[in-house]
């Protein structure tokens, strides 16, 4: 079978141009110690060098050496013997007794990738607005410096990026949950590249310890569908969570929200949480998530009044243990909202621990300084004692600190010698936090959010999954295609919700709600869904809800196994046609979603679909109307032709 989006021996021939482990004085490091630039780990560093298997397919290299009888440096290299991917992450201890001298401008990458032609395509993240969720390409040439606009990761600059070259394309995948530089420059041969942490000018305390990003490559050869889909089952196999030890499956996620008017779910209680569950369960529309977001804690119905991580003891007079325990007799799993790293005044934290909470001037909240080991010490006791008590099976982390007020915390509490380290400490700590959670809790998943996805970067990612992708165009329907465009690129598992913004003329106006139907359906077509029918709605909204929910089942499977092709152009566009298609080569299977927004002009569009060399013919089945068609692969060469009324879509499912 001819399927260009398995690994191939030409995609493996490519990792010596992955910045490929050779020797420790080639290792793509480059750092700045005591007013001197090392490039490698060269001999007068002394390098030791570890080699062992991890697992039948993946190996890693460890190189370690000494500067200055002070500071000690390992680099990993992770090497994927499936995958055409390399891997690199370094960390850099004083274990003198004194203050080391300077260390600065460390680059986990200080390389260039070799070829002819080179396009350099990158975006610009999560920012909070409409504008988000863009990418853009162009010949490589001047300098160009990319990095985020705050202490997030993904406000303003996108931590996935590609390279695409005459004869092979990599792709670049960044971990740093915060304020990551990434420099790109034509040069003879190719692109010199560099990646680091943003700020770094600082000593070393006696025992400190930092670390760099972390960074992955993955090379592919025959164009950008080979390379996106690659990615895709790379991640699959070595990124995505798992549960229980398998591969998550597709989750409808259902909720209160509002309870009483009362804003987010500070209305929520034992009862009406309870109350709630049976009423879905009683409409033959069971959840596979039970979402508790934000407001279960004290807070007055004030829901950002956060750092009290205690259940709200009028509400939740037995604590969260009775809800949790009701989830799992029905086989749901109890997801719940934190954000601890944000204090506000009078809050318990605040109160108790001071010393612990960060601010700048004229913000009147405060970071918690989780670079503090006995703070995230505390806080890793406080909320696992909530999830055992609660029966809590996804924990779910925000982070709502505002760019133009917290832009320079860290900075804010540094002098201009440390540069750099409390935000290398805090992203230590958050990790540990979040690796702890997990080993203390071995069934637990997290669910990370960022004032929406704004820390969708690849450490992060290791760790959970952005069911919470981003704060904007929950209902716009042509924001949330451009969004979908991406995520099935580059962090194939997240979810949607079935809003309608649009109105009568086909315009979109923020938060006026249209009753939900199928095109609300249609255009939240993810791995997984919120559906925002209440738990109180008439039947007609239940009968829509469980009329589509095996057909969003059945596609969200392939979604988590197939291969994914954008068949239409994606701009925002309400007079633009929106189409995708999800193969499985393996099962020999498939499906294609068209949508015609609300100011399409053409009533047809003929799709030009992905097709395997091996299949002499394709049956496809319409979900909606049952509807069979078979078409030999000679004809479907001329196009898939669908026609659509204006504000609907159509999905078919295909075997070949």
């Amino acid at each position: 079978m001819n399927d260009i989006n398995r690994t191939r021996k030409e995609d493996m021939a490519l990792l010596p141009l992955l910045a490929q482990y050779t020797a420790p004085e080639n290792i793509p490091i480059s750092f700045v110690y005591d007013g001197r630039k090392y490039n490698g780990l060269t001999a007068e560093l002394s390098p030791k060098v570890k080699r062992e298997f991890l697992d039948a397919n993946m190996t890693r290299t460890t190189v370690s050496a000494l500067i200055d009888n002070t500071v000690a440096i390992t680099v990993e290299y992770t090497e994927y013997r499936d995958f055409p991917v390399s891997e690199w992450v370094a960390w850099f201890e004083n274990i003198s007794d004194n203050n080391s001298k300077i260390l600065s401008d460390i680059k986990i990458l200080d390389t260039v990738f070799e070829g002819e032609n080179p396009r350099f395509t990158w975006g610009n993240g999560d920012t909070c607005n409409q504008d988000g969720y863009e990418f853009w390409t162009e010949q490589v040439g001047e300098k160009r410096t990319i990095h985020p606009i705050d202490m997030t990761a993904c406000n303003g600059a996108s931590p996935f990026m590609k390279y695409q070259f005459d004869s092979y394309g990599i792709r670049i995948g960044i971990g740093w949950p915060g304020r990551w530089q990434v420099e790109s420059e034509k040069c003879e041969g190719g692109v010199h590249f560099t990646l680091g942490q943003m700020r770094c000018h600082m000593y070393l305390k006696a025992g400190e310890k930092i670390r760099t990003p972390r960074v992955n490559l993955l090379g592919y050869t025959d164009g950008d569908d080979h390379g996106r889909n690659l990615w895709r089952r790379w991640y699959f196999a070595h990124i995505l969570p798992r549960e229980h030890g398998n591969p998550l499956k597709p989750k409808l996620v259902l909720h209160t929200f509002m309870v009483d008017g009362k804003p987010e779910f500070t209305g929520a209680t034992e009862a009406n949480q309870i109350s709630g569950i049976d009423d879905y369960i009683n409409n033959g529309y069971k959840p596979d998530i039970w979402w508790l977001d934000a407001g279960w804690y004290p807070c007055n119905f004030y829901w950002p009044g956060v750092g009290s991580w205690v259940e709200n003891p009028e509400h939740f007079p037995n604590g969260l243990g009775p809800v949790g325990k009701k989830c799992e007799e029905n086989d749901i799993e109890l997801l719940l909202w934190f954000e601890p790293e944000r204090v506000t005044t009078g809050s318990e934290l605040h109160r108790d621990h001071p010393e612990w909470c960060l601010t700048v001037p004229d913000f009147c909240d405060y970071m918690l300084d989780l670079g503090n080991p006995d703070c995230v010490d505390w806080l890793i006791e406080r909320v696992d004692s909530i999830i055992k008590r609660g029966h809590v099976k996804i924990y779910r982390q925000d982070f709502n600190f505002h760019p133009n007020s917290h832009h320079d915390c860290w900075a804010y509490h540094e002098s201009s010698d440390r540069v750099g380290a409390m935000e290398n400490a805090h992203i230590q700590g958050y990790l540990r936090y979040w690796d702890e959670l997990i080993f203390r809790n071995p069934n637990l998943w997290i669910d990370s959010c960022a004032g929406g996805g704004r820390r969708n970067e690849m450490e992060t990612l290791r760790r959970s999954v952005p069911l919470h992708y981003t704060d904007v165009g929950y209902g716009h329907h042509l924001i949330k295609q451009k969004q979908h465009r991406l995520m099935f690129e580059w962090i194939p598992y997240f979810r949607a919700h079935t809003k309608n913004w649009d109105n009568d003329n086909g315009d979109y106006e923020w938060g006026v709600e249209r009753a939900i139907d199928e095109f609300a359906y249609h255009n939240a077509l993810t791995p997984s869904v919120t559906s925002m029918v209440e738990h109180d709605a008439p039947e007609h909204e239940f009968e829509l809800a469980r009329r589509f929910d095996p057909i969003w089942r059945r596609a969200a499977d392939l979604m988590l196994r197939g291969d994914y092709y954008p068949l239409t152009e994606c701009r925002k566009d309400a007079s633009d046609w929106y189409a995708m298609q999800f193969d499985d080569p393996a099962a020999r299977e498939g499906f294609i979603q068209i949508i015609r927004n609300t100011k399409v002009s053409e009533d047809s569009i003929d799709l030009t679909l992905h097709l395997s060399d091996c299949a002499d013919c394709y049956e496809f089945e319409n979900a909606q109307t049952g509807e069979i068609r078979t078409v030999d692969s000679f004809a479907l060469k001329s196009g898939f032709k669908v026609t659509l009324p204006k504000r609907s879509g159509e999905i078919w499912f295909y075997r070949y």
